[in-house]
């Protein structure tokens, strides 16, 4: 069992030396000379799409849908670029906890026809580890109270009833928000600690835009009144239902990719320049000696990564307005295990700083074909900063604290685990700080 590379995407070749100071394009077109002048008429069609992650590639899927000459550019091996799936052996493990939710229809069919019978319904929630139980995902008031117990649920409902009747509130803070819209000692407990260990900042630096649609569903009256409720009418807001595709998530990315064919992309490719005349893009340069004439450009890469590829260079204001978006890189520990299943959710969040990861994810539990039968893996997600002291630590190390921290917890016994594989992401998630919201 495994990922059927049959019809993987293959490496284009990015350009090859002609003469001394030049390079040739693509299409066989001088495009630099030693003056540092693009020449070429030609290049690769009038529109280069940068990054062949989903984004980049859902472009091109389009531009093809609509008879527009592209080349997708990947700096990576292989399309998907942070969303992929690894395979160690006969397990498969995704980039992360990734799932493909069902919120506007027409792109939902859209990917129903890509991927036919792939795409699967998956209707398992996610959880929080708190304390050594399991708290449903996004909060309820009914599981709040069950949870925390009569004292802390009257501690918060009147800090929530407090912020509504006191002094108007500040949102304009993830802090904010989240202590407006729980109250502080719920805030505290299962988010703003959690927030920071993801993002790296302090919560009052963040933007409310991260809740995402995650924290709407709480106010004062389904606070007083869901609490007294069933856990039956709770269930109506448990986020438990989503699609994802067999073999992993890269199955979109390469289904994609197929839709349109190899030589429209362009792997292990990295944009190195991007030339303009003040008014609009002529070229992009790849591999730091091709360039390839274009009429337009869409850009998935970080948008820093961008603006500093800029030829000439953008004014210093702009730099420093790009250099406010900031990202959060990822280390990736996943554990292979020799029992059938450890959790019954999608993804187990760990708002507690004594881990070092945010969440844990069963990738069996979205498609049993993740893991081989009677098996079952487990992937944690370490958030750092790339260069720092987590993304330096040896492998060993890190599989080793993970490994413990879950047999803590009663998880799994030593001897149960059988294997491991670690692997590190860049760039994995900006960080929507209220000065990164402004600049951008």
């Amino acid at each position: 069992m495994g990922l059927d590379r049959t019809s993987e995407v293959d490496v284009a070749n990015a350009g090859e030396k002609t003469r001394r100071g030049s390079v040739r394009g693509l299409d066989g077109t001088i495009m630099k000379t030693d003056d540092g002048n693009v020449e070429a008429q030609g290049g690769g069609g009038p529109l280069a799409i940068l990054g062949g992650g989903p984004g980049g590639l859902s472009v091109a899927y389009y531009a093809a849908k609509r008879g527009i000459p592209f080349t997708v550019y990947e700096a990576g091996p292989r399309v998907g670029g942070n969303c992929v799936t690894f395979q160690h052996g006969d397990f498969l493990f995704d980039s992360g906890a990734h799932r493909f939710h069902d919120k506007d229809p027409e792109i939902t069919a859209e990917m129903q026809r890509l991927l036919g019978d792939a795409l699967k319904t998956v209707d398992v929630p996610s959880k929080i580890y708190d304390n050594g139980r399991m708290v449903n995902f996004p909060l309820l008031p009914f599981d709040l109270a069950r949870h925390l117990g009569f004292r802390t649920l009257c501690r918060a409902g009147l800090e929530v009833l407090g912020s509504r009747l006191g002094r108007r509130r500040d949102e304009r803070t993830f802090e904010g928000l989240s202590v407006g819209r729980y109250g502080r000692t719920i805030a505290q407990r299962f988010l703003l600690g959690y927030s920071e260990k993801l993002w790296g900042r302090p919560c009052v630096e963040l933007s409310p835009s991260i809740a995402g649609r995650r924290l709407g569903g709480l106010n004062l009256w389904t606070f007083l009144t869901e609490s007294l409720r069933s856990s039956a009418s709770n269930s109506r807001h448990l986020d438990g239902r989503f699609c994802y595709p067999t073999l992993g998530i890269e199955t979109i990315s390469r289904r994609l990719a197929e839709s349109f064919g190899p030589r429209h992309i362009a792997t292990s490719a990295v944009v190195t320049g991007v030339a303009h005349d003040g008014h609009r893009i002529e070229a992009v340069e790849i591999n730091g000696r091709t360039w390839v004439r274009t009429e337009k450009v869409v850009s998935t890469l970080p948008l820093g990564t961008l603006v500093r590829a800029m030829r000439p260079s953008v004014p210093e204001r702009i730099l420093e307005l790009s250099n406010a978006l900031c990202y959060r890189s990822l280390v990736l520990a996943a554990l292979f295990v020799n029992v059938p299943s450890v959790t019954r959710a999608a993804t187990v969040y760990f708002p507690g700083r004594d881990f070092p990861f945010t969440r844990v994810y069963e990738p069996k539990n979205r498609c049993p074909k993740m893991s081989p039968a009677g098996q079952t893996s487990l992937v944690a997600e370490i958030p750092c900063r790339g260069g720092d002291a987590l993304w330096l630590l040896d492998d060993d190390q890190i599989v080793a604290r993970i490994r413990s921290q879950l047999v803590d917890i009663g998880w799994l016994r030593p001897e149960q685990v059988i294997g491991s594989a670690v692997t590190r992401l860049n760039h994995a998630y900006p960080v929507l700080t209220l000065e990164a919201e402004q600049a951008v």
